[in-house]
């Protein structure tokens, strides 16, 4: 248990890259969009002001996972990450809509004013460090086994594409085709909305004690290969947070004593934990 807190600790430190690199780039965005007249990158600023919020919901959520359980919370807090995933979708997606809406009212009403190309440049280093927090945040979420983290991770990279769509949209006005830059803002705010339904459907999955199959699968050939195992009756799974936690009811030969079925129980729990890295087994024994 202690490993998992710790692991918890491990992934503040990709929040906190996350959150000062927003808090960089969203104010040099919007500065320069203001400044050069630029629709897509003013909302690639927006889109990153947001991933600052979401980025601070993550950061909360891993705190609040870290506390140990208490009276209220039998299972302890683990949950706390999801919400605050579930809690930076929503922040997004009010701010994608945002982004929609003003941008079709600016492609309808373009500016005659095509952006400078420093917009450009600002977005393509935009693109450039996102990816490598991208890349660090995602390295970090498969060693920690880091819904929240990888979460954030994907959200980093979609950053990477935005800013990459504002460049296309800046450069094609200059070619005096100043609708595209409003039109690159519009494909902004749909793969923010995008982004935001994905981490909600996932979260959302999780938080109802939805499972993967495929996952079951894996545990239940695993548990068949136990010796004193003669069957499978049931077997359950859900998370806490990024732990797994499997209910099952196993068949022993019904002449075994209690203690004897009760060391193919251990036996089935530590296979679990040593080839699923599952966090709690509860099995319960009926005879074949």
């Amino acid at each position: 248990m202690e490993e998992k807190y710790k692991d918890l600790k491990l992934g503040e430190r990709g929040a906190i890259i996350s959150i000062a690199a927003y808090l960089c780039l969203a104010a040099l965005k919007l500065i320069i969009g203001f400044l050069f007249h630029s629709e897509a990158l003013r909302a690639d600023g927006l889109n990153n002001t947001t991933d600052i919020f979401a980025s601070i919901a993550v950061l909360i959520g891993l705190r609040i996972s870290q506390r140990p359980p208490d009276h209220n919370h039998r299972y302890g807090h683990w949950k706390s990450e999801n919400i605050a995933s579930m809690v930076a979708s929503f922040i997004m997606m009010v701010v994608g809509l945002q982004v929609l809406y003003q941008a079709a009212i600016s492609i309808f009403t373009p500016s005659l004013e095509a952006p400078d190309l420093i917009a450009a440049w600002t977005a393509a280093f935009g693109a450039v460090v996102m990816y490598f927090v991208y890349l660090y945040n995602r390295k970090l979420a498969k060693k920690i086994n880091s819904q929240s983290v990888m979460a954030a991770a994907k959200d980093n990279l979609s950053d990477a594409w935005v800013s990459i769509g504002t460049i296309i949209g800046i450069v094609g006005a200059q070619f005096h085709l100043p609708w595209l830059d409003p039109l690159a803002a519009f494909v902004v705010g749909i793969i923010i909305c995008k982004t935001a339904w994905g981490i909600f459907s996932e979260t959302s999955h999780h938080l109802t004690d939805g499972f993967d199959e495929e996952k079951l699968e894996l545990y239940r050939g695993t548990i068949e290969e136990v010796y004193g195992v003669k069957g499978i009756k049931d077997i359950k799974a859900r998370n806490y947070g990024n732990n797994t936690v499997v209910d099952i009811i196993i068949l022993v030969n019904s002449k075994l004593g209690i203690q004897e079925a009760h060391e193919i129980s251990c036996d089935v729990e530590k296979a679990l934990r040593k080839t699923h890295d599952v966090y709690d087994v509860h099995v319960h024994v009926e005879p074949h």
